[in-house]
């Protein structure tokens, strides 16, 4: 007998007798991570592990001045700060989930020069942390960099069950916990927090101030491992001893938000008060209505957010996307709020992919919304050569994308406490994972063209037959959801946000049919009355034309490029954004190429109606001009302009004008330009 219903979370009454997931006194966990490679990667998604192997993730020790022999990881005299944990956190989970012998060796040998540089206090790492003395003699221990590198760690017991981890984070653990106040993430004045330059002659020792709510995780996650209370302890310590909210939207820099609005919500678990998941909603939502005008999870914050920069044309930081997709992890297993799964799939197919170049051997700093050219020197906080791909630059983002596409495979799939899984986030893949009381091996293959087409058929695999749940998550972009077992099926009007539970007795050769319904929509912009089209998972762009130029400087065999537009790129759309239905026509390709995310591969393509703006031109910078308030009038005649998925556009303009000859349409020239009214100072 099948049980098909429609449920908000996975039972929680139970304990997974398979995969450990929050133990006693902390509150259940609603979904519970599989094993490091549990989950591997097919079709498109698997050849960007596989160009990530051979690009500049998998060759960055041969690029980075921070992961040469002197690091300090190594033990060499190197500073061993965030960069090398920041890259060796991704590429060891890269190596594991591309097998590539060359990756695993090199991953080893970085994960022994680690666990093998242990201190007898706990400390492990490069000396030049263990204790930096300031100019009045002020003593702090530097934290941050094992705050990324226990991720790695973590990652390699998950994979290979080397209690070594186990002991070194407990000792590790100790150490913090017996450190004086005045060195353990020392509460300090705002002035003083802002000179540590002065102090101690750089900034980056602050950095732990504001980033260590990312410890907490790590201390859980041993806690369920040891069952040792007074890691408890020491996380609320440290949520109390992490610097909070500096003003309205939590902090002004890009990548500690990403981070930050998460920490109050990891309070949860372990003294179950909601306030805490109020909390971290209340930064998101705060700081994404100002500075979130643009689609999908992205907001601008090109470094750090600017008074009056909130124009589809601001950056957001490559780091920052790979760091609210983490947070989005974490509180999908706090919570089991499909929300969250929303957000991370918005931010993987939509800015991800514009952020690399399309062969992943360079990266760009600073992605934009509408960004119709990319080139040195843009109108962002950080100018000179954020905007330009490269292999051998960008410090903190060159290394840490290298967690992006593998966090993402490696979190398809979670295990449910009722001995089931749960279908997540959607991709092609296969999973093998421990199911139902007896602990049977399934393994599912996912056959999928998501997120360019809307259904998935999931095909089971069991040496013997096993009683398990299984669950799917509807996405909150589908508003009529079916799904098909041989001769049974469902259909779900209204389940966006919810899951799908299926109980049986599964058998190998059962497969479970999904489809989901995208429809062609928009989002306006209160702001503005811009609009982007979304259809399912994605958000759309004018098709630009790409001209990548080699620019001077870097390796002879990893250039460094930007890009400039070889056709049109100001358009409004002359369209209802109430009703697209008769105006928008969807054209999909048959098939999904190895690498669609690129502008001449775009698997699927709107054809819109838009008229030219003329007058919207580039201005400050080689930056595109600020938005102007629609509708808009236009005297140029109609054209049917090609919209690519946002993810496949390296050049974009998503957030567009609305065309329109409506009573209070105006032309570009006669409305007024933001940029002149902009105020950098509040009391101006």
């Amino acid at each position: 007998m099948t049980k098909i219903n429609l449920v908000e979370q996975p039972d929680c009454s139970g304990k997974n007798r398979h995969y450990a997931g929050n133990q006693t006194p902390l509150k259940p966990s609603p979904i519970i991570r599989l094993p490091l490679g549990a989950v591997k990667a097919v079709g498109w998604l698997a050849t960007q592990l596989d160009l990530m192997a051979d690009g500049q993730v998998g060759r960055l020790d041969e690029l980075s001045k921070f992961l040469n022999a002197d690091s300090g990881w190594l033990g060499g005299p190197e500073a061993g700060w965030e960069e090398a944990p920041y890259w060796l956190r991704g590429y060891y989970d890269l190596s594991v989930l591309t097998g590539q012998p060359r990756l695993q060796e090199t991953a080893n040998r970085w994960i022994e020069s680690v666990i093998v540089s242990q201190r007898e206090d706990g400390y492990y790492g490069s000396d030049h942390n263990r204790l930096l003395k300031g100019v009045g003699g002020q003593e702090i221990v530097d934290i941050w960099p094992h705050a990324v590198m226990n991720d790695a760690l973590i990652s390699h017991y998950e994979a290979t069950g080397d209690d070594r981890i186990l002991s070194l984070l407990t000792r590790f653990f100790t150490f913090c916990s017996e450190l004086p106040d005045h060195q353990f993430l020392p509460q300090m004045s705002w002035d003083y927090y802002e000179n540590y330059r002065e102090h101690f002659g750089d900034w980056k020792p602050r950095i732990q101030i504001k980033r260590a709510g990312d410890l907490m995780p790590h201390i859980f996650w041993l806690y369920n491992q040891t069952g040792d209370r007074w890691l408890l302890d020491l996380a609320i310590k440290v949520y109390h001893r992490t610097q909070p909210a500096m003003n309205q939207w939590l902090d002004n820099h890009t990548v500690h938000f990403s981070q930050r609005f998460r920490y109050p919500a990891q309070m949860f678990p372990v003294v179950g008060d909601e306030r805490y998941l109020r909390m971290s909603e209340l930064f998101y939502d705060g700081f994404m209505k100002t500075w979130g005008q643009m689609p999908r999870g992205a907001h601008a914050a090109d470094e750090r957010i600017r008074m009056g920069k909130i124009d589809p044309r601001q950056g957001i930081e490559t780091c920052s996307l790979g760091e609210l997709n983490k947070s989005h992890y974490i509180l999908s297993e706090i919570t089991g709020d499909s929300g969250y799964a929303d957000r991370i799939e918005d931010i993987t197919f939509n800015h991800l992919p514009a952020s690399h170049a399309p062969d992943h051997r360079s990266l760009r700093y600073l992605t934009a919304s509408n960004m119709p050219l990319s080139v040195a020197e843009m109108d962002f906080k950080n100018s000179g050569q954020h905007p330009v791909f490269t292999a051998d630059s960008h410090r903190c983002c060159q290394h840490n994308t290298a967690q992006a596409w593998p966090s993402f495979v490696r979190h398809l799939w979670f295990a449910t406490p009722d001995n089931g899984l749960i279908a997540w986030l959607y991709s092609p893949n296969t999973v093998t994972a421990k199911v139902g009381e007896s602990g049977h091996t399934v393994r599912i293959q996912s056959n999928t063209s998501y997120p360019f087409g809307e259904s998935v058929s999931l095909v089971i695999d069991v040496d013997n037959p096993v009683r398990f749940p299984l669950y799917c998550r509807i996405p909150g972009w589908s508003h009529g959801t079916e799904i098909r077992i041989g001769d049974e099926k469902a259909k779900f009007e209204a389940g966006e946000g919810k899951m799908i539970r299926i109980e049986r007795e599964w058998q190998s050769g059962d497969v479970v049919q999904i489809q989901f319904a995208a429809e062609v929509s928009a989002t306006t912009w209160p702001r503005s009355g811009a609009i982007t089209i979304d259809r399912g998972p994605l958000s759309y762009s004018v098709r630009i034309k790409e001209d990548w130029t080699r620019e001077s400087g870097g390796p002879d065999d990893w250039p460094r490029q930007s890009i400039k537009p070889a056709s049109q790129w100001n358009y409004g759309l002359e369209v209802d954004p109430n009703d697209l239905s008769d105006s928008v026509t969807v054209s999909v390709s048959d098939r999904i190429p190895d690498q669609p995310w690129q502008e001449s591969a775009a698997p699927i393509v709107l054809k819109v109606p838009a008229k030219r703006i003329p007058e919207w031109q580039t201005q400050i910078k080689h930056t595109v001009d600020s938005l102007r308030e629609s509708p808009v009038k236009s005297s140029e005649p109609q054209e049917s302009i090609d919209m690519i998925p946002m993810g496949c556009a390296h050049l974009r303009m998503s957030v567009l004008p609305v065309v329109s000859e409506r009573s209070d349409a105006r032309k570009w020239e006669d409305i007024p330009n933001p940029d002149e009214y902009m105020l950098d100072r509040l009391d101006q």
